[in-house]
C-alpha cells in the first residue's frame, strides 16, 4: 500500500516523495534526514504508532506537517491525532486525487479532516478513561494477570484492580477484555 501511494503521489507534478519507511520508530529519523514538508502517516505501524510518531515529529521536526491516513476512522483516533499535533486526518477509502489535494492544503497551513469522521468525533465526546486506566488496559493484553500488570506498571495489585474496575464501568462492559476491546474500538488506546 505504501509503495502504491508513493507511486501515485509521485505522479503529481508538485509532489515529491522524499522517503518511505516501514516502521513507526523510523519516522522521526527519516524526517530529520530528508526534511519533508508533510509526513503522511498511518496509525498502526510496527515499532511505534503513527500517533506517537506525530507527537515526536511535533517536538523534533516542528516544520514538518503531519497528515494521518488510516483505515481506522475512529473518533478516538482523530482526537488523539489532533492532540499529537497532526494537521489532518483522512480515511484510506478516498481517491488519490483527494489525498493529493489534502496534502497541498495541509502544506498551506489548513487542517484537513474527513467530514464524516469529524461529525462522529463531535458526537462521541471525549475519552472517558484516564491515562492510567488506559495504561492498565494496554498492559492487560494477552491475558496478563493482575500481578503481571502490577509488576509491569509498578503499582499494587489492589490499585490495578481499581483501575480495571473503573475502566470496565466507564466502557459499560463486563470484564477487562471487553473493556480493552471497546476502548480499542473507540480509538482510546
Amino acid at each position: 500500500m505504501r509503495g502504491a501511494l508513493a507511486l501515485l503521489l509521485g505522479m503529481e507534478a508538485d509532489i515529491e516523495v522524499v522517503a518511505q519507511v516501514s516502521a513507526g520508530d523510523a519516522i522521526v529519523d527519516a524526517a530529520l534526514t530528508h526534511r519533508p514538508d508533510v509526513a503522511l502517516l498511518d496509525i498502526e505501524l510496527p515499532g511505534m504508532s503513527g500517533l506517537d510518531a506525530a507527537a515526536e515529529l511535533r517536538e523534533q521536526a516542528p516544520d514538518c506537517r503531519v497528515l494521518i491516513l488510516t483505515t481506522f476512522g475512529r473518533p478516538g483516533y482523530l482526537r488523539r491525532a489532533m492532540e499529537a499535533g497532526a494537521a489532518g486526518f483522512l480515511v484510506k477509502d478516498g481517491p488519490v486525487e483527494d489525498l493529493a489535494e489534502s496534502i497541498r492544503r495541509v502544506l498551506t497551513g489548513e487542517t484537513v479532516i474527513d467530514p464524516a469522521l469529524a461529525a462522529a468525533a463531535l458526537s462521541a465526546g471525549p475519552n472517558p478513561l484516564t491515562a492510567r486506566e488506559c495504561d492498565v488496559l494496554k498492559a492487560s493484553v494477552d491475558g496478563a494477570t493482575v500481578a503481571d500488570i502490577a509488576a509491569k506498571l509498578h503499582l499494587s495489585e489492589s490499585t490495578v484492580r481499581n483501575y480495571l474496575s473503573s475502566a470496565i464501568g466507564k466502557t459499560g462492559t463486563r470484564n477487562r477484555m471487553e473493556a480493552m476491546r471497546e476502548a480499542r474500538q473507540q480509538g482510546w488506546l
